[in-house]
């Protein structure tokens, strides 16, 4: 019997899924596949809170494809591999994937293909994570935009003209899952622990006030959005007609996370370089004591510090903390702005990397539309403005005001010299 297997990867719902949704439509039957890909995961410890999150949440697509007869096969190991291993166990009409735009991930897809294409079978790419994907939203001249306020404008002029025909379901029957019982792997057979971190659910209902909290760390206003559209669990167009409808600032961030990903599929240098070669030559310290003192909290700035362990406690950071901290580690200790992306890639719960690489380079002043030099927040006046009455410092920061806290480990003014001058001495 000839069947369409769907992959999942980024897309870990089964409702408004895209390609799925194409595939069920069909009418042949689909088989749901899922591969723990050995060459990310193995990077990873056992215990990763996201590998969790994608564990439990398969988990839980099992228990709903099983009540039509259906269920997911679970792999491990390199895609490559194992896809040729499927060409060979099934008779593959046709393969239906979700697109993903980072590097990896498209070398990975193409290498894939290419193994289909052997055996005649066809795979069909569909958006899926974004609203506009990376040639969608062009200059006049078919280039990409390098600026935040252009892209948004037109990203804006084109939603509107198109989300209320945007259609979030496509009518297809349960009967068409491939009606096989796959035994569901324990954690244990693939090579996993429980991660003690856990992904918050999310909350939609703060979209409307998000412009009045959004800079205020000690109220917990956050939607905790950030890992579900990373893995795909919730419907990025549902999102979006949501915000557009109750709240522009909140939508406003959804469409810097397209932003991000148009400029590292465009730009795919700024994975491990600077988007700006001007500043190629900066001398950066990145003396290793104040990155340990940075990464655990304990550069003796409450704002800083507070950020750092919430984020080594709980997987989360607010994002104007998120700011302070990646600024701090830049601009007053002089450290490259790749040794705190890594960090926060290895930390962050709603971890991605087009997101987390350019908000990195927009606190160094090295990336696209970023914040210049010698533009150097002071955290203590970030602390006075976004929590004066220390109650975002004092929740994640038990010994603010005992003896034992550190003092700030450089004044901010020899800071504030001492990187303006670098900066200039290292641009071209």
């Amino acid at each position: 019997m000839k069947i369409n297997i769907f992959w999942f990867r980024r897309d870990l719902r089964l409702d408004d899924n895209s390609a799925l949704n194409h595939a069920l439509a069909e009418g042949i039957p689909v088989m749901a596949l899922f591969i723990f890909d050995t060459v990310i995961i193995d990077e990873l410890q056992a215990d990763d809170p996201r590998i969790s999150f994608i564990y439990e949440t398969l988990s839980g697509i099992n228990n709903q494809l099983l009540k039509s007869g259906s269920s997911l096969l679970i792999l491990k190991g390199d895609p490559e591999i194992l896809w040729r291993k499927l060409i060979k166990t099934y008779d593959l009409n046709a393969v239906y994937i979700n697109k993903d735009y980072e590097p990896y991930s498209s070398s990975r897809d193409l290498k894939v293909e290419s193994i289909l294409r052997q055996k005649s079978v066809t795979m069909y790419r569909f958006k899926d994570q974004v609203i506009f994907e990376e040639k969608e939203i062009l200059k006049s001249d078919n280039n990409p935009y390098t600026l935040f306020t252009p892209y948004k404008n037109r990203w804006m002029q084109k939603f509107q003209v198109t989300w209320k025909q945007e259609q979030y379901s496509i009518g297809t029957t349960e009967q068409n899952y491939f009606k096989n019982i796959f035994a569901f792997p324990s954690r244990e057979e693939l090579g996993l622990k429980k991660s003690l971190q856990r992904v918050r659910p999310f909350d939609l209902s703060v979209i409307r006030s998000y412009d009045r909290f959004r800079d205020i760390p000690s109220v917990d206003k956050t939607s905790y959005l950030g890992p579900h559209l990373r893995f795909g669990t919730v419907s990025i167009r549902k999102i979006a007609d949501r915000a557009i409808r109750e709240n522009i600032v909140f939508l406003s961030e959804l469409i810097w996370r397209e932003f991000f990903m148009q400029i590292l599929f465009n730009f795919p240098h700024v994975v491990t370089g600077n988007f700006r070669s001007k500043y190629d030559n900066v001398p950066w310290r990145n003396n290793e004591s104040d990155f340990e003192k940075w990464s655990t909290g304990q550069t003796g700035f409450p704002i800083v510090d507070a950020g750092m362990r919430q984020l080594n406690e709980t997987g989360y950071l607010h994002n104007r903390v998120r700011m302070i901290t990646a600024g701090f580690l830049c601009k007053h200790l002089l450290i490259d702005w790749r040794w705190g992306e890594a960090f926060f890639a290895m930390k962050l719960l709603d971890y991605e990397l087009s997101s987390n690489n350019g908000n990195w380079q927009w606190a160094a002043g090295t990336g696209c539309d970023a914040a210049q030099y010698f533009r150097v927040f002071n955290p203590n006046t970030q602390q006075l403005k976004f929590d004066p009455n220390k109650e975002y410092i004092r929740k994640w920061v038990e010994n603010i005001d005992k003896p034992d806290f550190p003092q700030p480990m450089i004044d901010h003014d020899v800071a504030r010299k001492r990187v303006i001058e670098a900066y200039k001495s290292g641009m071209r």
